[in-house]
């Protein structure tokens, strides 16, 4: 199976890397369950890549079906070390404007009926998660913006705080002053629990969050609408094109260190010599 450092999680508005050349499709089966979809691995620049559609091509699952855990495992299979995620959101602060893109560092997850751990049934693990995102790889993200030629075009904001909701449902006018009191920069439905489950298997992880409206808080925009949210997130979708292709040149020149490649040596209460054979063998891809 053809192996690749570098993943790319594509969400609504991108569903297949153009720049991906000698693409392979894998189906893999996971101790979780299927991915989302086939993941593809090719080539960018001579650099290996896998790439997976969050929400499957033809977008045909709601944020509360995904196999979060199937996806970053079925990653992690594959090698990847480097996970770059790219999903739509709502914004909740007046200075991030649709069309713009956040580099967000903090999360805050309100999601309710997801499976957020790899661990458990005969295997204890608590990751910290003090620092959600790898700074090392959103500073890649940073760069590749400009290296991409898109710096005067693109309003890039760094740092803020994401918060995720269950969805599907957009937010009450209620829940989303509430989400502003909190401190919130933007809101999704999907990073988590993505990001949690890539710092067990020890991967870094970034987002690139593309602002595609001000939800509805916002006394003189539109209230967001599915259809509104995608036709901006489509015109962004060529620029998150450019910049991933630049984010994997970056990243195939000069991996950098990260804290989450070695989450597991400080998280582990259960040793890997204590646990059942059959719990080490569904854990030992995240363990490698």
């Amino acid at each position: 199976m053809q192996t690749a450092r570098i993943g790319v999680i594509g969400g609504s508005g991108l569903y297949q890397m153009d720049a991906l050349q000698d693409v392979k499709a894998h189906d893999i089966d996971t101790p979780f369950g299927k991915p989302s979809d086939q993941v593809m691995t090719g080539m960018v620049h001579g650099v290996p890549v896998a790439f997976l559609a969050r929400h499957g091509r033809g977008h045909k699952l709601l944020p509360s079906e995904l196999p979060y855990r199937a996806n970053i495992y079925a990653l992690k299979q594959l090698g990847v070390r480097y996970l770059i995620s790219f999903s739509a959101v709502g914004s909740l602060r007046e200075e991030l404007r649709p069309l713009d893109m956040v580099l967000p560092d903090q999360f805050i997850d309100l999601t309710k009926r997801r499976d957020n751990t790899f661990f458990g049934a005969g295997a204890v693990a608590h990751v910290s998660l003090a620092e959600p995102i790898c700074a090392s790889l959103s500073d890649v993200l940073a760069q590749a913006v400009t290296d991409a030629g898109l710096g005067e075009r693109i309003r890039l904001h760094r740092g803020g705080t994401y918060v995720c909701i269950e969805g599907p449902q957009f937010s009450t006018q209620a829940e989303s002053h509430w989400y502003r009191s909190m401190g919130a920069s933007v809101i999704g439905m999907t990073n988590m629990p993505e990001a949690r489950l890539a710092r067990e298997a020890q991967m870094a992880y970034a987002s690139l969050a593309m602002v595609t409206d001000f939800d509805c808080w916002h006394p003189r925009e539109a209230h967001v609408t599915a259809n509104a949210a995608i036709a901006n997130l489509m015109q962004n979708a060529g620029h998150a094109q450019q910049i991933a292709v630049a984010a994997i040149r970056l990243l195939g020149a000069q991996p950098p260190p990260s804290i989450a490649h070695t989450a597991l040596q400080s998280a582990l209460v259960t040793q890997p010599a204590d646990m059942a054979p059959d719990v080490l063998a569904r854990l030992a891809v995240i363990l490698s």
